[in-house]
């Protein structure tokens, strides 16, 4: 009998094996039923439902934004802010891949990754919060904008950054198929990407300060200066190396099992390592707050609401936060590294959430007030994100090591 009578015409050629390894990839691995996925679940399907009627009915009918507030809570949080987070990567592969520092190397690929996927993400949010998301190709092609406007370089700069991201991870993916040509190719061209991507990362981190430049007459006078592009360059160093170390904890956590000895013994000295940069970064970024604070003589704006909403940012979530990390590098205090961490988050939040939203307007009679199922949106979008991490880290070699057939050098 003629065996390709019997047997599917996949299995016999190599393109047929990697489609089965693919649809075998696919399964559910580990436990269904965890904390995390029964809360993530029915947030995910609700977020889903109300996409659906945003897209369906108008963007008017599950949000709080108007002509005069266009917008809200999915650029300041899921854009303006995530990119933020998202600056982790850029840090990381510069002190790696440019300063040679080996010691951070076990956490690039998971960083690289949290960096594309936040990018990637906070795409589809971008499309979620514009009236008509056809019109985004505009953005790229200049069309409207004007191939001279500021949009029109952050949409370039977002776009060309998620590809260099992609082709700094690609390597992993080539060793979870199994593809040696490829991942010798794409190793090579690895440190291009990394150089490519690192100058349009601080483009593009810049870029989202300058968009706000031009509202001066909206924003208040304690947030708006004309050093926003360079404020929010410094703020993504140790916002993104705050995330960095939030993130590092928790999957050294959830994905012990993948991780050697060798690799527990350095997640400390890692860590420590970091608190370092974030001490450094936060100090640049205080003392730059100062100096425009006082060049711009806002001393007026102080004893008042906004003025003590603007000292709690800079106190509570800059000035706390830093000392804290200055004293855990001192005394090599962990968990005081990771307290820090979460504070420096939160100023981040609360910085970029002052610009865009809450400083935005502060004198309008009505002000914009996100709806729950902008919130829920917002929570589907991060929840996706968590689950497509977690599978990927479980499949390909992000955390554990290379196949043996790799050259430990890439």
């Amino acid at each position: 009998m003629n065996k390709s009578a019997t047997t599917p015409l996949y299995l016999d050629n190599k393109a047929g094996n990697t489609f089965k390894f693919l649809l075998n990839e696919l399964k559910p691995k580990g436990k269904m039923f965890t904390p995390f996925n029964i809360i993530s679940i029915p947030v995910i399907i609700t977020g889903i439902i109300i996409m659906y009627i945003r897209f369906t009915q108008g963007i008017g009918s599950v949000t709080n934004l108007t002509q005069e507030v266009p917008w809200g809570l999915w650029i300041g949080f899921d854009v303006v802010t995530g990119v933020a987070f998202a600056g982790g990567a850029y840090v990381l592969v510069f002190m790696v891949y440019i300063l040679n520092l080996e010691k951070y190397r076990p956490i690039v690929r998971v960083t690289v990754l949290n960096g594309f996927l936040a990018y990637l993400f906070y795409s589809a949010a971008l499309l979620l919060d514009l009236g008509r998301p056809l019109k985004i190709i505009n953005v790229i092609i200049g069309n409207d904008y004007g191939v001279s406007s500021v949009l029109f370089l952050v949409g370039w700069h977002f776009l060309l950054y998620m590809l260099a991201l992609l082709l700094e991870f690609s390597p992993a993916i080539a060793e979870w198929l199994n593809a040696r040509k490829a991942r010798k190719f794409l190793a090579g061209m690895t440190l291009a990407a990394v150089i490519f991507g690192i100058t349009l990362s601080v483009l593009h981190q810049s870029g989202i300060g300058a968009l706000f430049l031009m509202a001066k007459d909206k924003i208040h006078p304690l947030w708006y200066n004309a050093y926003m592009p360079l404020m929010f360059v410094v703020s993504s160093v140790f916002g993104g190396i705050s995330m960095v170390i939030i993130e590092g904890s928790i999957s050294s956590k959830v994905f012990d099992y993948q991780t050697d000895k060798n690799h527990h013994k350095q997640h400390n000295g890692i860590m420590h390592g970091l608190a370092k940069i974030c001490a450094v970064g936060m100090f640049v970024y205080f003392f730059m707050q100062i100096i425009i604070f006082v060049h711009q003589q806002n001393y007026a704006y102080i004893f008042s609401p906004m003025g003590y909403w603007f000292l709690l940012e800079m106190l509570g979530f800059v000035l706390l936060p830093m000392v804290l990390f200055f004293i855990s590098y001192r005394t090599y205090n962990i968990t005081l590294v990771k307290i820090a961490g979460v504070l420096a988050l939160l100023g981040i939040v609360l910085n970029r959430m002052n610009i865009s939203i809450i400083a935005f307007q502060w004198e309008a009679a009505v002000r914009y007030i996100p709806t729950w199922q902008e919130f829920v949106v917002t929570l589907t979008i991060i929840f996706i994100e968590i689950w497509v991490l977690r599978w990927i880290i479980t499949r390909m070699p992000v955390l554990r090591k290379s196949p043996d057939w790799v050259n430990d050098k890439h």
